[in-house]
């Protein structure tokens, strides 16, 4: 039996973000600088605007034990086949290597496919080595280049 055995796998609701905010606060991700409540609250408002953006909670217990946001995107390219991009995947500390993460993201390839999106996929920081076993460990392959640049923070 894994954790991940009796795990709940849902949209988030706005009573889930304290619980989202403290997994985003581990070393690897946010090093414990997140978002105010009241902000992440505003910002999780506007998902409801984008046409297919959802945060989802990995739920055991009563309590969120990980979290990942999926966003299906419309393409005029690919003969009009959707994609789908993971996004702030987490799983709590203590937690990690029970099954969850692979859970979320079985979740998030059968909504993808759900959706008829022809791939699927996720950035992760070239320093997280074991993150990239776990990726590659589900099928993800390595695949062309990840570029970005850093914009100065502006207000929303």
């Amino acid at each position: 039996m894994t954790e991940a055995d009796n795990l709940i796998i849902r949209e988030a609701d706005r009573g889930d973000l304290p619980g989202v905010l403290a997994l985003y606060a581990q070393p690897d991700l946010d090093d414990g600088v997140v978002l105010p409540l009241y902000d992440a609250e505003r910002i999780f408002a506007r998902f409801a605007r984008y046409p297919d953006y959802t945060l989802y909670v990995a739920e055991q217990d009563g309590r969120i034990v990980g979290s990942f946001a999926l966003l299906i995107m419309d393409n005029l390219g690919h003969l009009g086949a959707p994609s789908a991009l993971v996004e702030d995947v987490a799983v709590g500390p203590v937690l990690q290597g029970r099954g969850i993460g692979r859970a979320m993201m079985r979740f998030a390839m059968s909504r993808a496919s759900d959706k008829h999106c022809y791939k699927i996929m996720l950035s992760s920081n070239a320093k997280r080595e074991r993150a990239h076993s776990f990726y590659e460990s589900l099928g993800f392959e390595r695949h062309g280049f990840s570029f970005r640049i850093m914009l100065e923070q502006v207000t929303a």
